[in-house]
């Protein structure tokens, strides 16, 4: 046997659990994806802070239930945005301010949690690898759309998608056209957020200057940093480097633009008493189980049927995240995996994620292929990722004067470069290149739960042109 084979050989297979590798490893992924759990609280609809209260338990269920020793789960980009579309988040906070909107989410994060039970029990993991694959690729197009429009008004102006909102309203052309499509297409909510980043990059003379350039400066060096920052650092560093720089500078002078905002601490009667510790409390905030169970959810979603209909599809959708990500540990590392495992998983930590107040939570292939890098070695580092953000909580308050337009650079050096360069879109052909176009405009346009069924349908209507299969192509 070769030398190269012999190496691939040994990196094949689960790692030798090393606790002190998990712990490093826990340690690194807690650090670096704090940004991460605040700016994707901003994109659920309710304060960022919440996103650094609510991350551990959920991570923590997950750790204990999931096969795999390198997944990581949480509320992701796509959990964040598709909540916030199914709850018409923005309209609900309007009408009923954040408490009531969080325990809206929480209640959908337990009705998906039980959506994702229901349908391991019903065998639903082992076809999940049945959607076409040009839905599954227009469909994470569309999402990553829907997340630049998301994230990009707080990254050029100070109070971001108010201001877009009031500048557009003051354009008799442009407040013509969003008027039009709330009228006549109620359904876009996508496209109105679309129209507005058009307004915003077609007027930059509009933009707030200081939140600009911290936005743009810091998405350049989070997507170059790795190649500008010594080796022997670990992934995310650069995240951290934008993220406490921007904060160190927000704090000693005047910053202009949006901020995290002040970080409510934990109620001395708050948390989970701990037996025989003499008081002590574990930091974690529980909801009222029976504000949760009452929230109008069905209401607003227009009634029982469409809850289902739409939880199940949410968790359907998310569970090909998690499918994705362990696919690709089995190919690259030899790791064996339970669809089924994975989805009782995600359908508990949503059920956790729905006690704390959390949106739903799936597997995070940013975080997960981190973990990898750093050395894990089993599920004890997400374990141990989970309690240093529990434990650590009570010290955030470092956070309040974090600008919201790096939170915003943290979004989109993430997902710029596979919206503007869409290279598995590109690489359809025929007609599954018109499906998976269709799948991504629709997802974009509408909402994520709507352009994935959508797509789903073109895909039906398709079938009558689609080119006949090779033996070699089944097996791809």
């Amino acid at each position: 046997m070769s030398k190269t084979s012999s190496n691939n050989t040994a990196t094949m297979g689960r790692p030798k659990f090393d606790p002190l590798r998990d712990l490093i490893s826990g340690a690194i992924m807690a650090a670096t994806s704090v940004p991460q759990l605040i700016a994707y609280a901003e994109t659920v609809g309710y304060a960022g802070w919440r996103g650094l209260a609510t991350a551990g338990p959920p991570l923590l269920m997950w750790g204990l239930v999931t096969g795999s020793p390198f997944m990581n789960a949480g509320v992701t980009a796509i959990t964040a945005l598709m909540s916030k579309s199914d709850l018409d988040g923005e309209s609900y906070l309007r009408e009923h301010g954040e408490e009531a909107y969080v325990e809206l989410v929480a209640a959908y994060s337990m009705y998906c949690g039980i959506a994702s039970v229901v349908l391991a029990v019903l065998g639903f993991a082992k076809l999940a690898g049945l959607v076409p694959k040009p839905v599954r690729t227009g469909f994470k197009w569309g999402c990553a759309v829907s997340v630049l429009t998301s994230a990009l008004p707080n990254g050029l102006y100070d109070t971001g998608a108010s201001q877009i909102k009031s500048l557009v309203a003051s354009n008799g052309t442009w407040n013509t056209m969003i008027a039009w499509i709330k009228i006549n297409v109620p359904q876009a909510t996508g496209a109105i957020s679309v129209m507005g980043i058009f307004y915003s990059l077609l007027h930059p003379w509009e933009w707030a200057v200081v939140p600009a350039v911290v936005f743009v400066v810091g998405t350049w060096f989070i997507m170059n940093g790795q190649n500008l920052l010594p080796k022997f650092l670990p992934p995310g560093t650069e995240v951290i480097l934008v993220t406490a720089l921007t904060t160190w500078s927000s704090m000693n002078f005047d910053y202009s633009g949006g901020v995290v905002g002040e970080i409510p601490t934990l109620d001395a009667e708050a948390g989970i008493l701990i037996p025989g510790t003499n008081g002590w409390r574990f930091p974690v905030e529980i909801m009222d189980y029976r504000k949760v169970l009452n929230a109008p959810l069905a209401e607003s979603m227009g009634g029982w049927h469409i809850l289902a209909v739409t939880s199940t599809l949410f968790a359907a959708v998310n569970f090909l995240s998690i499918m994705g990500i362990a696919a690709g540990f089995e190919s690259e590392n030899g790791i064996s995996w339970s669809p089924d495992r994975e989805l009782v998983a995600q359908g508990l930590s949503c059920g956790v994620a729905a006690l704390v107040g959390s949106a739903p939570v799936s597997g995070s292939l940013s975080r997960s292929l981190v973990s990898r890098m750093t050395g894990t070695t089993s599920q004890l580092a997400c374990i141990l990722t989970a309690f240093i953000w529990i434990l650590a909580m009570p010290y955030m308050s470092i956070m309040s004067s974090t600008p919201k337009a790096a939170l915003s650079a943290v979004i989109v050096s993430a997902v710029v470069k596979g919206v503007c360069l869409p290279k598995d879109l590109m690489k359809l052909q025929g007609i599954n290149f018109l499906v998976g176009w269709g799948t991504g405009i629709v997802t974009a346009l509408l909402s994520p739960t709507l352009g994935f069924g959508i797509g789903l349908i073109f895909y039906l209507l398709s079938m009558p042109f689609q080119p006949k299969q090779t033996k070699s192509t089944k097996q791809d």
